[in-house]
């Protein structure tokens, strides 16, 4: 079987899965229990100075997605020193702090969790437009009073995410967590004609299945921008979508969405999904994986040429789910497997993921 353990910043850890921070570690005993469902590490759930006042309702679910209007944690800091960090330190995994939100917050706030021992801080500087100094104050502020690795979190709705992560390593940062939820949205109820969350304006911010595109792109230009470790957050579910990320170039994965949705479990269920590909797919380790998707694409060039899907006969069940699919009318089925009409099909590639058992495939370039 391949090797999934890994080391990010000195942080030794059974495999690269761990919780986001949010709400699967709002308290001590939820971080116990994350390490009981099997994660690698752990990220407490964000503080400030102050305890938040959360709008409710806070979540709703979408699918495979959520919307949220959750913010950082409601308990006090102290009690966090006091009591939360010390039982998630009982686990004997990594333990990451997260943090916000400005840098006088985070300067004051983390050498307090350093002393209470955590290992390493994640900033939460939330959505920062295209000025890139809030984020490089904090960090400045989290480096100059601690001796532990800062990762500043990046959120989706920065312009040029590549400039943002130079400037985060140019200001001492040691690594980065990429992506925060994605927003404002908004889901009305049709029963009330209301907006589902609470809050003045209604809106949240999205996370879980809708946003992977989004964070995997910002991991794959992040990992080919600086040369840190990066944490690829955002619609993470499966091992599959795990090992997507570490070859866009994540060094470990971050957890949200689906351990809300799903349960502690969640994170065993995936590492051990991600130790199966890998095995599957002759990757002997995880730095074995990680970027294969950046070197392979090194020198690639867009083309606008047609490649035709092939059909593996031995694999195709003859489900006809392709064909009902394919708006070029290109495929049909005979003697139960799908056929390809080149004359029709255009080459769109939309029934490779359509394909369960992937008998179908298509050469990309």
């Amino acid at each position: 079987m391949a090797d999934i353990s890994t080391d990010i910043l000195g942080m030794k850890m059974k495999n690269p899965v761990m919780p986001a921070a949010g709400p699967p570690c709002l308290d001590g005993d939820a971080m116990v229990a994350v390490s009981e469902g099997g994660a690698g590490a752990i990220v407490a759930k964000t503080v400030s100075r102050q305890p938040a006042k959360v709008p409710r309702p806070c979540m709703y679910r979408i699918r495979n997605s959520m919307l949220n209007t959750e913010l950082w944690s409601d308990l006090p800091v102290e009690q966090w020193i006091k009591t939360e960090y010390k039982k998630a330190l009982s686990t004997g995994l990594p333990l990451i702090a997260s943090l916000g939100y400005n840098a006088e917050d985070i300067g004051e706030l983390a050498p307090k969790l350093e002393k209470a021992g955590v290992h390493a801080l994640e900033l939460s500087t939330h959505y920062l437009g295209t000025d890139p100094k809030p984020m490089v104050d904090a960090i400045k502020a989290a480096k100059e009073g601690t001796s532990i690795p800062v990762l500043p979190k990046l959120s989706p709705n920065i312009l040029d995410i590549m400039e943002f992560a130079r400037a985060a390593v140019k200001a001492g940062a040691d690594g980065i967590v990429a992506i925060n939820s994605l927003g404002p949205c908004l889901t009305i109820d049709l029963e009330t004609g209301m907006p589902v969350l609470g809050g003045d304006s209604g809106y949240g911010w999205v996370s879980g299945d809708a946003i992977k595109p989004v964070a995997l792109r910002c991991v794959y230009d992040i990992a080919r921008a600086v040369d840190v470790p990066v944490i690829g957050v955002g619609g993470i579910r499966t091992g599959r979508d795990a090992a997507e990320f570490i070859m866009a170039g994540a060094a470990g994965v971050g957890v949200c969405t689906a351990a809300i949705l799903e349960g502690p479990s969640v994170f065993g269920r995936i590492a051990r999904e991600l130790e199966v590909f890998m095995t599957a797919h002759d990757y002997r380790s995880i730095e074995d994986m990680r970027g294969v998707a950046i070197r392979n694409a090194k020198g690639r060039k867009g083309k606008t040429t047609p490649s035709y899907p092939k059909v593996d006969a031995d694999l195709c069940t003859g489900c006809g789910v392709c064909v009902k699919h394919c708006i070029y009318d290109a495929l049909t089925l005979k003697d139960d497997v799908a056929q390809v009409d080149r004359k029709k099909c255009y080459g769109c590639g939309l029934c490779t993921s359509y394909c369960a058992v992937r008998a179908i495939k298509i050469k990309y370039w």
